[in-house]
């Protein structure tokens, strides 16, 4: 099994992202998705779900209306569109299976535990003046 992330980078507040993670070695179509992050001396954060089909989408308060995620199931793909970054987004970002995607219709999904299957290895997300 592998989830492989790209696209992180250094960023002035403002500017955009993309990150991708391509898997492999299990049934990618089949697992609700999510991306998290971590930031130093910090636990890990969700950040945002996405079912397995595509259609139901989740975002943690500080980032609805900035970022989107995406998925592209016949390229095993998971994306995450980040627009008008902010230096509190700075963290390394994972893609990860979502173990606790049903909790997550409930509006205190911010507090739901990041429970995964897979993660992947991570790419560096930087915010700064």
């Amino acid at each position: 099994v592998q989830l492989v992330e790209s696209g992180g980078g250094s960023v002035r507040p403002g500017e955009s992202l993309k990150l991708s993670c391509v898997a492999s070695g299990f049934t990618f179509s089949g697992f609700d998705m999510s991306w998290v992050r971590q930031a130093p001396g910090k636990g890990l954060e969700w950040v945002s779900s996405i079912n397995n089909g595509g259609w139901i989408k989740y975002y943690r308060n500080s980032v609805k209306g900035r970022f989107a995620i995406s998925r592209d199931n016949f390229k095993n793909t998971l994306y995450l569109q980040m627009n008008n970054l902010d230096t509190e987004d700075a963290a390394v970002y994972y893609c990860a299976t979502d173990s606790n995607f049903s909790d997550r219709s409930d509006r205190k999904r911010d507090y739901v535990p990041t429970d995964f299957l897979y993660r992947g290895q991570g790419t560096q997300v930087t915010v700064s003046s």
